[in-house]
């Protein structure tokens, strides 16, 4: 099993890709944004410095965020593997955590950069539906994120609505966006060889999983 990081725009699907690789080989899903909330919640010394500054508005820094990272990819449910989410967001991040990688004599692993059109990707993001109560996602445009019952969440029955944001405008400027300023993240990683690019334009979550999957073992 190998270290796993992300690279996708909106409604590529890298958040269920991501839970069923986790789910299948037993892995924990590393999201920075998680650690942040953590040691908010559990009120550590540098959990209040990290309230504070996002109480200024202002954005976490590196050094706080690798220190946190490297924190957790010391414990034991790591070792064998994990998928990092968040985390790096551009080309200095990749060199920290690239720092951070030879600190704890650990690898890279691969980078898989799931790329889609933005014509699909909006097809995706309209047809989406989510539960308000749970959380829950699920997609019109096939019948395996289809919920079972039409118009109701499977996890919680509650009705299930459109995101407000999930229109072409909104979509699309958010897609540029991610695109421009991920570019960089890209070229970076193609040149160090760890990138893969999937292309999972018209493919189900199934088949990207399977691709995915020859990838990593």
């Amino acid at each position: 099993m190998k270290n796993i990081i992300f690279i996708a725009p909106p409604a590529a699907g890298k958040g269920t890709v991501s839970a069923m690789i986790c789910d299948k080989y037993n892995i924990p899903h590393i999201s920075t944004g998680d650690l942040l909330r953590d040691e908010i919640a559990k009120e550590t010394k540098i959990g209040m410095q990290i309230k504070e500054i996002i109480a200024r508005g202002d954005l976490v820094s590196s050094d706080i965020i690798v220190k946190l990272l490297k924190k957790r990819l010391l414990e034991k449910d790591a070792k064998k593997g994990y998928i990092l989410d968040g985390y790096p967001r551009n080309i200095d991040q990749a060199r920290g955590y690239d720092e951070l990688l030879k600190e704890l004599s650990g690898e890279m692993g691969k980078v898989i950069f799931l790329d889609i059109d933005k014509e699909e990707a909006l097809k995706r993001v309209t047809s989406r539906i989510v539960c308000p109560k749970c959380g829950a996602s699920y997609n019109l445009m096939t019948k395996e994120l289809a919920p079972v019952r039409e118009g109701i969440c499977d996890r919680c029955d509650s009705k299930l609505s459109v995101r407000a944001d999930d229109n072409e405008e909104t979509f699309g400027k958010r897609f540029d966006t991610y695109m421009k300023e991920t570019y960089p993240l890209i070229e970076y990683y193609q040149k160090a060889g760890n990138l893969v690019r999937i292309d999972v334009n018209g493919k189900s979550t199934s088949e990207v999983f399977e691709e995915v999957k020859k990838v990593i073992v």
